[in-house]
């Protein structure tokens, strides 16, 4: 999710029907400019190398995030409804896309899903079959110190700097799937908002990373240079 602010104009966007390396392509209104998706970044045109702003957001069934938000307002969009999964079987198989990969990378099966994390100096993925078996993970990437969580039970993954006022924490898990504590002061974290709930760093919030969930075909087709959790380098 992006904002549609840049340099203080708002921008429209739809999609293009294009694709570039399996990933969606959209287009600006004001410009017609190009942006990849994934990379939030415009690809061709006036704006090309212009960013947007990450947002943070959630991959979640509607049923929990009413649950969590029961005050939301949804787009109905009258006409045609969709009642059963017509992806199926693309999960299934091994095709990658319309289009054939760009990269070759036999890491992870190609229709593996993954949690890629976007740091200044890096990229890296955490396949969701490590999350499933390690769903807290404290990492260190480039500059970073990343703690990654995973909800098996939904596949809802977050991404945070553990680093708060200068201090490193280190976070493990707790009888509730979606609380943490930290080892350094025993502070009670919400997994998905980031924030310490009871302890000393009661009110402290981590900083979110830019994360998203993707298959391996298109993340590693975008960052060809993207590390693997897991993986030997």
């Amino acid at each position: 999710m992006y904002s549609r602010e840049i340099d203080g104009q708002e921008f429209t966007f739809g999609v293009s029907g294009k694709l570039i390396r399996n990933v969606l392509v959209m287009y600006d209104r004001q410009t017609e400019s190009y942006w990849s998706q994934l990379l939030g970044e415009a690809v061709a045109g006036e704006m090309v190398g212009t960013k947007l702003e990450f947002v943070p957001s959630w991959m979640m069934s509607w049923a929990e995030w009413v649950a969590l938000h029961p005050e939301t307002v949804a787009l109905d969009k009258e006409g045609r409804r969709v009642t059963r999964d017509v992806y199926a079987s693309y999960y299934s198989s091994d095709r990658t896309g319309v289009i054939p990969e760009t990269i070759e990378d036999d890491r992870l099966p190609v229709k593996e899903f993954v949690t890629g994390v976007e740091l200044a100096d890096a990229v890296i993925a955490y396949p969701f079959s490590v999350l499933n078996e390690q769903p807290v993970i404290n990492d260190e990437v480039g500059s970073t110190a990343v703690l990654v969580w995973f909800e098996p039970d939904t596949a809802v993954s977050t991404a945070f700097d553990r680093a708060v006022d200068g201090q490193i924490l280190t976070f493990n898990a707790t009888d509730d799937p979606r609380q943490l504590r930290d080892a350094e002061t025993g502070s009670l974290w919400d997994a998905l908002q980031g924030t310490a709930v009871d302890g000393p760093l009661a009110g402290s919030r981590l900083t979110r990373l830019k994360s998203t969930t993707s298959f391996w075909f298109g993340w590693k087709d975008i960052h060809p240079q993207t590390l693997l959790y897991g993986a030997q380098e």
